[in-house]
């Protein structure tokens, strides 16, 4: 179910970009091409802004309730969850590991600080 969801949510996430690519707020894209011949027999003049404006909002309101559902599928399909829900609850939580009193600590990786330059011999 989950992988099904998310093929149709990659097909209206395509959809919608076409939709809002055709788009334009200055009379260019499909509805600045309906005033021509077979596009404003098909469309009319104004239909085609509605129907693309109409068409986003169906679409990213289709998108965002089938993300929410997959949200709510995955964790049937994928074995439960995340790694961190299962370890809440099985109450499997690590504990940090502190070295103990005895042992030195951890060698680093940052480079030795240099010791003063020595003068050269002319006393400075």
């Amino acid at each position: 179910m989950f992988a099904f969801l998310i093929v149709i949510i990659a097909i209206i996430a395509v959809l919608l970009t076409l939709v809002v690519l055709l788009q334009s707020g200055k009379g260019g894209g499909l509805a600045g091409i309906a005033s021509g011949g077979a596009t404003t027999q098909i469309l009319g003049s104004r239909q085609a802004p509605d129907f693309l404006e109409k068409a986003t909002w169906t679409l990213a309101t289709a998108f965002i309730i089938l993300c929410i559902m997959s949200n709510f599928v995955i964790s049937d399909d994928q074995g439960g969850g995340s790694v961190i829900q299962q370890q809440g609850q099985t109450g499997q939580l690590g504990a940090p590991v502190l070295p103990s009193p005895g042992t030195e600590a951890p060698a680093t990786d940052t480079p030795a600080t240099d010791t003063p330059a020595k003068p050269d011999g002319n006393g400075q």
